[in-house]
């Protein structure tokens, strides 16, 4: 598995040095753009790790650990020069996974990013456990959709759809496909059931503006718009 690390940090010489190191040892790392828009990045890159400053231009780290909290478990280490045991408390309560102070070794470092990454992806997970969807973010890890702050709960069945739809990325997906996908899943439907699913996730989508996303194909099946 190709492991992408995630690392925030406005110290150029900083992640320089961490990028050439990490990459010897044939890690990815990528970073935010600007510090504005962390979000977005973090999204589009889906990060197996996330290594955090906590003093960040804008929005300190604490603030982005929160974010990113929000929609998924991806493994995140904070590393800083702040060192009072609130900080390092408040860290771990955010859900950081370790906490590193600065000045660091950089063997020591890469011990246990390589440590977290063998602990959590031992099994080949997906480190990515949210999807972006027309402005929309899809919780895989709880069954919820939400668009501009407003969280809308799925059935286990009608987000089973609306993801495979999404996954399927502007390609049609039949009926009879989506049954047996279902089937394969041991959600056990019919033809009827996937109908009143169908309808039941459509009048939900309309609570986010999204009521035009999927679309039906007549003879077909459906399609997720992206």
């Amino acid at each position: 598995m190709d492991m992408n690390v995630f690392i925030v940090e406005d110290d150029s010489s900083i992640l320089g040095l961490l990028r050439e190191r990490f990459e010897s040892w044939s890690l990815r790392v990528s970073a935010p753009r600007d510090f504005e828009h962390i979000m977005d990045d973090f999204l589009n890159e889906k990060p197996h790790l996330v290594i955090m400053d906590i003093q960040l231009p804008k929005f300190d780290g604490f603030h982005w650990c929160r974010e990113i909290r929000g929609v998924s478990k991806v493994p995140i280490l904070f590393l800083s020069s702040r060192d009072h045991p609130m900080d390092m408390v408040m860290a771990m309560n955010m859900g950081a996974d370790d906490y590193i102070q600065k000045p660091f070794h950089l063997d020591v470092l890469l011990a246990k990013v390589q440590a977290i990454l063998r602990r959590t992806y031992t099994y080949g997970e997906e480190a990515a456990d949210v999807i972006e969807w027309k402005g929309a973010l899809l919780l895989l890890n709880r069954g919820f959709i939400r668009k501009d702050g407003e969280e809308v709960e799925l059935t286990k069945n009608e987000f089973f759809i609306l993801a495979t739809l999404v996954k399927a990325k502007n390609e049609i997906i039949s009926r009879q496909e989506l049954i047996r996908r279902l089937w394969e899943d041991e959600q056990f439907v019919n033809d009827n059931t996937l109908t009143a699913n169908m309808t039941r996730l459509r009048q939900k989508l309309v609570i986010l503006g999204l009521e035009e996303a999927i679309v039906t194909r007549k003879g077909l099946g459906y399609m997720a718009v992206t």
